[in-house]
């Protein structure tokens, strides 16, 4: 409804996002918020383009491996200090709103302001959500303030106010991203990160970019399909759809075993290369995104053991081998199927 209430107060939709992400902030802090990142891919009508926006946040300049180590972990802990990135979100509603939005900021993030001073009534699943994090919450004072009623979650209808992200949405909408980067809000994240043995400084805040991307796609039964591409991980999404594209799903029928072993396999195969090849491309220079997103349409098909079958993996392991693939590490999607079928791959091995 905020954001309707925006487009009939003359807004576009990039204003109306923005004011829709600032209620969700407040209303479902379970899984929102201007602590987290912003990723978005706009249609601009007048220019004919889609565009691309990666507001993720880095890590802390000051960290580093050896410091995780001293710090008694073998990896980056789930949750605690150390865990935290630089918040991108804000940056992101200042280059969206810089680049297409037509309203001031400030109105914008009237709506989400106004329940936040005045209150909102929490809705079922979110109430739920809400009490599962609550033991988590209680355990850090400044936490338990800002979502935890007299000590436990608000319940399902209850009026819930949040005065602190009004008052900090309120800097946001007269100051824009730099009183969140730069400003007193700066200020008050580096205090209590360095109280709580944090590494964000006032430096890795002022100098957090907001990067438009070019997006990438893949075409699915004649549809092309967008998503950004890494550090993010929306390119799995067009492994998957390659995938499933060289099957007849409709035939398989809704949940039957193998619609549904299709489509884990298909995941599987997509995140095992999330897992070893999705980076910061500022980092990671030349990461294998147009090949990750053409190398499954060679996919695995579902209980494929036959000669034949192997001869098309070997056929796609080729393909790899002439293009130089294989020597980073990518290979076809039913390559490595094969990999866990010992037989096939003796076979292809001896090849």
């Amino acid at each position: 409804q905020i954001a309707l209430d925006v487009l009939k107060d003359g807004g576009n939709a990039v204003d109306a996002a923005i004011a829709a992400n600032a209620a969700l902030g407040l209303m479902e802090p379970t899984g929102n918020g201007i602590g987290g990142d912003l990723f978005a891919i706009v249609w601009d009508a007048k220019s004919r383009k889609l565009y691309g926006l990666n507001a993720s946040g880095r890590s802390p300049l000051g960290i580093s491996r050896k410091l995780i180590r001293e710090r008694g972990h073998d990896r980056i802990p789930l949750k605690g200090p150390l865990s935290w990135s630089v918040p991108g979100c804000v940056s992101g509603w200042q280059a969206l709103h810089d680049r297409f939005g037509k309203l001031p900021l400030a109105k914008s993030l009237a709506p989400a302001i106004r329940y936040a001073r005045d209150g909102f009534p929490v809705t079922q699943i979110i109430a739920g959500y809400w009490k599962s994090g609550e033991v988590i919450l209680s355990e850090t004072p400044t936490a338990s303030r800002a979502f935890l009623k007299d000590g436990r979650a608000p319940g399902e209808g209850e009026r819930m106010t949040n005065r602190d992200l009004a008052k900090v949405y309120r800097a946001i909408g007269k100051e824009g991203a730099k009183a969140f980067y730069e400003g007193w809000i700066a200020g008050e994240i580096v205090r209590y990160s360095e109280s709580v043995g944090g590494l964000i400084t006032l430096r890795d805040l002022k100098q957090h970019p907001a990067d438009w991307v070019e997006p990438v796609s893949a075409s699915y039964r004649g549809y092309d399909v967008w998503e950004l591409p890494p550090n993010g991980q929306g390119i799995a999404a067009l492994q998957i759809l390659n995938v499933l594209e060289q099957h007849d799903i409709a035939a398989m029928g809704h949940n039957s075993a193998d619609f549904i072993h299709l489509f884990t396999e298909a995941k599987k195969l997509a995140f095992a290369d999330r897992a070893k090849f999705y980076a910061d491309p500022k980092v990671e220079k030349n990461l294998p995104i147009a090949e990750l997103i053409l190398a499954n349409e060679d996919a695995f098909r579902p209980r494929e053991r036959t000669l034949e079958g192997l001869d098309r993996i070997a056929a796609a392991m080729d393909q790899c081998v002439d293009r130089g693939l294989h020597q980073r590490g990518i290979l076809p999607g039913g390559l490595k199927v094969a990999r866990r079928a010992p037989d096939l791959w003796d076979k292809l091995s001896a090849n």
